[in-house]
């Protein structure tokens, strides 16, 4: 049995699956495909032509330990889902994220609030993407990343299978802590190898690679290649690899 809010607005030629739940004022485009125990939360906005699997949650609230660091001191927007997106199974979006055109959400990803995902990109099975975070247009964040609060993706990125960033230089054991989280930023162009790990506030640069494995400790410079635990420099990215000749 279904629950559809009468205050939701369903578009034409949409499909709905069975146990599903949609709050009120949740608009739903055209031809779009809603699987079974999918829940909808108030005021989500989703798109034309766009596929949500089994068991996804759209525009969840965050929830609060009482002794987080974030407050709800504010109202979250509902969560946005343009055109021809793909959301797998089993995935969670929270409340104030926008999700562009045409992105792929994998089987079991996480996506926290006030996050925007760009265009075209992909989010890979089982990544999380946390709160405060942007994701370029055409990028690739592949299976179990770990994308730490407060970053930036820009566009054309790719991250490898398990790469961990973080951004808490205290590693949560003093309240100097507090107001100095500083996530990770990938520039244009920027790639990052399987299992490396990025620590708070590092930059790559455009074109950057870090290698598979790494540690990065410091910036990695424009079109330059680091590898190793700590990463240094290795060489420079080759011309034909370079994004503008792609």
């Amino acid at each position: 049995m279904n629950y559809i809010s009468e205050k939701a607005k369903v578009g034409k030629n949409v499909s709905i699956g069975r146990f599903v739940v949609i709050e009120d004022n949740v608009v739903i485009g055209d031809n779009c495909i809603i699987a079974n125990n999918v829940v909808i939360h108030e005021g989500s906005v989703i798109g034309n032509n766009v596929r949500i699997d089994d068991n996804t949650v759209i525009g969840k609230q965050p929830m609060r330990a009482v002794n987080s660091i974030f407050k709800d001191d504010k109202k979250l927007a509902p969560a946005k889902i343009e055109n021809e997106c793909l959301i797998g199974a089993g995935v969670i979006i929270y409340a104030g994220c926008i999700i562009r055109n045409k992105t792929l959400i994998a089987d079991l990803a996480v996506i926290r609030e006030d996050v925007t995902i760009g265009e075209r990109t992909i989010i890979g099975k089982g990544a999380t993407v946390e709160n405060y975070c942007k994701v370029g247009s055409n990028c690739k964040i592949q299976t179990n990343v770990y994308l730490t609060a407060y970053s930036e993706v820009e566009d054309n990125v790719f991250i490898a299978p398990c790469v961990v960033t973080s951004n808490d230089n205290y590693a949560a054991r003093s309240r100097e802590r507090f107001g100095k989280f500083k996530g990770v930023t990938v520039k244009k162009g920027g790639r990052i190898g399987a299992g490396a790990v990025i620590l708070p506030g590092k930059v790559i640069d455009e074109d950057g690679f870090v290698a598979a494995g790494s540690v990065l400790t410091k910036d990695v410079e424009k079109e330059s290649i680091v590898a190793g635990n700590p990463a240094k420099h290795l060489r420079n990215v080759p011309e034909d690899q370079l994004l503008k000749n792609q």
